[in-house]
C-alpha cells in the first residue's frame, strides 16, 4: 500500500509529506521510502497560527479559519507527494495535523487538539484519509504521545545495546526499548523563540547554530531554567509550548537583568542538551538515534554529543531513515495499521492501559475502501 504520511511539528515551520509503499511480510512490515516533499505556510498563516498558540489567546471563530486553511495546507502538500512521489498512485493519506493545544496537568493528559481538516484533504487528492490519531490513546489512560514510539520499537528490535530513538522538534522526545517514551523537554521551542524575540521577528530560528556558536552558556541561568518541575516527573510524560514558550523563558531571565541574545540562546541550547542526555542516560542508553529538525543545529548536536559522555551519537540517515522525515513517514506507517485495523500504540510508552487502533477516517471520493482487516500485527519494521 502507498502511503503519504503527514506532519507539521511544534515548530510549524513546514509541512513535511513522507510518500511510503508499506508491506507486510511474514511477521515484518517492510518501509520503503518514496522521497519526501515539504512546504512552507505561507506568512500569513504561520503569524496566525503563531499569534494563536500559548502563550496568545483566540477565538472559536479564529479556530475554525485556522483548522480550514491549515487543512487547505496539508492538501495541497499531500496532492503533491501523490504527483511527484507515487505517480497518482497513492492509496491513503495519514494526517498528523498540526497541534495547536496539549491538555496535560500533574502527569496526565487529559486532551489534544490537532488542526487540520481532513475533508480539505480527502476532497483535494480523492483519498481516504486517517486523522486525529491521538486523542483514542488519551481516551485510555495513554499521554497521546509520543506516538512515533511504536514504530521507534519496530525499527530498532534486534540492534544491539540498548538503542534509545531521539527526535528533536519544537519538543524533544525519546523512545527506549523496554519501551519507556516520553517527552523530555524544549527540543528547539525555546530556543527558536528566543532567536524570534531577539531578532524582533526576523529570524524564525538560530539558523546553523550561529547565535549559540558565538555565545557562552550562562550557568546561573541554565541553573535556574532546570529548575522547572517537568524535569523530575517520572515517565511516561509529555508537554508542548503550553508550557515552554516565550513567556517561560522571560520568566526564568527576570532574576538575571539584560543578557547578551548569543549567551541565552547558547544556554538554551545546552538546556535541550542536557535535559535530553539526562533522560538518555536514565535510560541506560549505548546508542542514539536522533532525527528532527533539531538535528539540523550543530552547535546542539555538539553538546549533546558532549553531555553523553561517550554514548554513541548519530542521526537515523546512517540507517537509512532520513531524519528530516522521521515522523512523516512514521504517521505514513501508524495511518497504514489503522487501516489494517491494528493498534497503532505501545502502551508502556505512553502509559495507556490498552492498546488501541488510532484514528477517525474520512473517506476518499470512491468511499471508503479499505484492505480485510489483519489479525496479527507486525513486530519488527524492515527498511527497503
Amino acid at each position: 500500500m502507498r502511503v503519504i504520511g503527514l506532519m507539521s511539528g511544534t515548530s510549524y515551520d513546514a509541512i513535511d509529506a513522507a510518500a511510503a509503499d508499506l508491506s507486510l511480510v511474514g511477521d515484518s512490515l517492510v518501509l520503503k521510502p518514496l522521497g519526501l516533499v515539504s512546504e512552507g505556510y505561507d506568512e500569513v498563516l504561520r503569524e496566525a497560527l503563531a499569534a494563536a498558540l500559548p502563550p496568545g489567546t483566540t477565538s472559536m471563530a479564529e479556530v475554525c479559519r485556522l483548522d480550514t486553511r491549515i487543512g487547505r495546507a496539508f492538501a495541497s502538500a499531500a496532492a503533491r507527494a501523490d504527483r511527484e512521489l507515487c505517480d497518482g498512485q497513492a492509496e491513503l493519506v495519514a494526517s498528523h495535523g498540526q497541534t495547536v493545544y496539549h491538555w496535560a496537568e500533574d502527569g496526565k493528559a487529559y486532551g489534544t487538539l490537532q488542526l487540520g481538516q481532513p475533508a480539505w484533504i480527502a476532497e483535494t487528492t480523492g483519498l481516504p484519509v486517517v486523522a486525529d490519531f491521538r486523542p483514542r490513546d488519551i481516551t485510555v489512560g495513554g499521554q497521546g504521545a509520543p506516538l512515533v514510539s511504536l514504530v521507534d520499537l519496530l525499527w530498532l528490535r534486534g540492534r544491539p545495546g540498548t538503542p534509545v530513538a531521539l527526535n528533536i522538534g519544537g519538543i524533544a522526545n525519546l523512545t527506549a526499548p523496554d519501551g519507556t517514551a516520553l517527552d523530555t523537554g524544549p527540543g528547539c521551542a525555546l530556543i527558536d523563540a528566543a532567536a524570534r524575540g531577539f531578532s524582533g521577528g526576523r529570524l524564525a530560528y538560530d539558523v546553523d547554530g550561529a547565535l549559540a556558536g558565538r555565545g557562552t552558556v550562562h550557568e546561573p541561568l541554565l541553573r535556574r531554567l532546570l529548575e522547572e518541575p517537568y524535569y523530575a516527573l517520572p515517565a511516561p510524560k509529555t508537554t508542548g509550548k503550553e508550557l515552554f514558550h516565550l513567556g517561560h523563558l522571560r520568566d526564568a531571565l527576570a532574576r538575571f537583568g539584560t543578557l547578551p541574545a548569543e549567551d541565552v540562546v547558547a544556554t538554551l541550547t545546552m538546556l535541550t542538551a542536557s535535559t535530553v542526555a539526562d533522560a538518555v542516560g536514565a535510560v541506560g542508553a549505548t546508542e542514539v538515534i536522533a532525527s528532527g529538525g533539531g538535528t539540523r543545529n550543530p552547535v546542539l548536536m555538539a553538546m549533546l554529543g558532549q553531555r553523553l559522555a561517550g554514548v554513541a551519537l548519530r542521526t537515523s540517515d546512517a540507517l537509512g531513515l532520513p531524519a528530516t522525515a522521521k515522523e512523516a513517514y512514521a504517521f505514513a506507517v501508524l495511518g497504514f495499521l489503522t487501516a489494517h485495523g491494528l493498534p497503532g500504540t505501545a502502551p508502556s510508552a505512553t502509559g495507556a492501559r490498552h492498546a488501541r487502533v488510532l484514528g477517525s477516517l474520512t473517506p476518499g471520493r470512491d468511499g471508503l475502501r479499505l484492505p480485510p482487516p489483519t489479525e496479527k500485527g507486525p513486530v519488527r519494521l524492515v527498511l527497503e
